[in-house]
């Protein structure tokens, strides 16, 4: 099976991609939209004409951007609600109160080798943020992404998934020493196998999810890395938070990728499958064990239990 190629590449913009689409009448949610990556995400899709929902810690810094988004774009049909994704009760009230279809959820929110953190459950906090409070906002928000009938999941991932696979057996650090990018790492890896199972369990809705790897971009999600990313990115391989979320609004938005789910995207490609670290040139590829469906299905039945 040959990997997906578009006409985009490393240095298009998330409005480059959206160039000619129009989405009006459609609905979008974006995590994590008020910074980074997630504020170009969140303009792209409203320059389609989508109507965008905001889902933000910061709501004050959320009303900011989809002013700026407006003023920019022409449209008005943008809303602002809050999420704390690792504060469960913040997401079923976020899941419960959507009324209609939704057709773009973009998992975007995340941080990145923080200190060691746990939630009041135990759960180590870059596993609670970037996974399993996605999850939960993804299945709470399954029948409005069903009633769609061909909706689009983004699950943004990373180059550093490589760092670690899921370890099943001490996922929260309760028992090995914590390392801030082995957590970061198997969060990562957790990404892409969450769009691997939800690909293959929603199949039958329509429903299509894929991980896409954004590149290096120097924004807040560096903040506990001194700005250097997952490691020595050379400043030639740095992108804009526009070239960032190309790849994500490429994911979301291209008729190219219509009933294409279950894939790890950069660059707008389709990435190579690896089998080790360096096989690939640096932030490129995606480990097999990411894609491993094996692996999605026991990582989706954790999650279940996690969050139930």
């Amino acid at each position: 099976m040959s990997l997906i190629e578009t006409p985009f590449g490393f240095t298009s913009t998330a409005l480059d991609v959206v160039e000619g689409i129009d989405l009006t009448g459609r609905r979008a949610v974006v995590t994590g939209a008020s910074s980074g990556i997630g504020v170009e995400t969140a303009r792209a899709l409203a320059a389609t004409g989508a109507e965008v929902t905001l889902a933000v810690r910061d709501t004050e810094a959320g009303h900011r951007t989809a002013k700026d988004i407006a003023a920019t774009t022409g449209n008005e049909d943008l809303h602002v609600h809050p999420l704390d994704l690792t504060d469960l009760d913040s997401v079923a009230a976020f899941t419960s109160a959507w009324d209609g279809p939704l057709h773009i959820l973009v998992n975007n929110a995340g941080v990145m080798a923080c200190p060691e953190r746990h939630t009041p459950q135990g759960w180590e906090w870059q596993f609670a943020t970037n996974h399993l409070g996605h999850f939960a906002l993804a299945t709470g928000l399954h029948d409005a992404l069903a009633a769609d009938g061909a909706a689009r999941i983004v699950s943004v991932s990373s180059t550093g998934h490589q760092r670690s696979p899921i370890v099943f057996d001490d996922v929260h650090f309760a028992f090995r020493p914590y390392d801030p990018w082995l957590a970061y790492g198997q969060s990562k890896t957790a990404n892409v196998l969450f769009a691997v199972e939800a690909t293959r369990r929603w199949a039958d809705d329509g429903i299509t999810a894929n991980a896409v790897m954004p590149g290096g971009i120097f924004t807040n999600l560096q903040r506990h890395t001194g700005g250097r990313g997952t490691g020595q990115t050379p400043l030639e391989l740095m992108k804009t938070p526009a070239q960032g979320a190309a790849t994500s609004v490429l994911v979301a938005t291209s008729p190219l990728l219509k009933g294409i789910g279950g894939r790890y995207f950069e660059d707008c490609a389709e990435a190579v499958t690896i089998d080790r670290r360096g096989e690939a040139p640096p932030l490129h590829g995606v480990a097999r064990y990411a894609l491993d469906p094996e692996g999605a299905q026991r990582l989706w039945d954790l999650s279940e239990r996690s969050v139930a």
